[in-house]
């Protein structure tokens, strides 16, 4: 098999229909296991020319980490206001909130196979164009800083110059990207900076 392609099966006992999600994939596991979860979905669908989010959370419990599985079709206009409300939602939970629940991404661990996890419970999401210093990814998956390209290479180094600077650094996104393209840009930038110290938690999709 040429392609490792990781699909998951949501069965809904409610019209006994299959469905599928075509998660993102990445070569690498950033969390490999994730305990007391609940499923969340968030499917592909057509409307004529449209294309609509739909998600399904029928499972989910407030008091436990929360796995959302999202197709990587969909662009992340779409994806990020219902993340928004969900997030939203397990916020303002009083009654039954649980401090230690996280929220997680799933995708396809392309290397390992398996299917594998990244935390998100920390970012803040905003759909408006920020201010202050800036890393803006586009639907091209081109990394620009003060309108000029910047090579993968050389964002490392970058952003250890803001760390000594002791400036604060903002990731925005292209909201015209493909969910699967934002993920895949989210480990990428993962793997550089594993310590966060000067990287806002507020992420800006516009």
């Amino acid at each position: 098999m040429k392609y490792f392609t990781l699909v998951v099966l949501l069965f809904l006992f409610s019209c006994g229909n299959k469905e599928d999600i075509m998660l993102p994939k990445a070569a690498t596991t950033i969390v490999k296991n994730v305990d007391d979860l609940s499923p969340i979905y968030i499917f592909f669908r057509t409307n004529g020319k449209d294309t609509l989010a739909e998600v399904n959370r029928k499972n989910s419990i407030i008091s436990t980490n929360w796995i959302l599985n999202i197709d990587k079709r969909l662009p992340l206009r779409l994806v990020i206001p219902e993340i928004m409300k969900l997030q939203k939602k397990k916020r303002e939970e009083k009654a039954h909130k649980n401090e230690k629940a996280e929220n997680y991404y799933s995708y396809a661990d392309t290397i390992g196979k398996n299917l594998a996890f990244i935390p998100f419970t920390n970012v803040y999401y905003k759909m408006e164009n920020p201010i202050g210093t800036v890393i803006y990814i586009n639907k091209k998956n081109e990394i620009l800083i003060d309108n000029n390209i910047v090579k993968r290479q050389d964002l490392k180094k970058y952003l250890l110059k803001l760390k000594d600077e002791s400036k604060e650094v903002t990731f925005c996104f292209d909201k015209q990207m493909s969910y699967g393209s934002y993920l895949q840009n989210k480990i990428f930038i993962e793997s550089l900076i594993p310590s966060k110290a000067n990287v806002e938690t507020d992420e800006f999709v516009f």
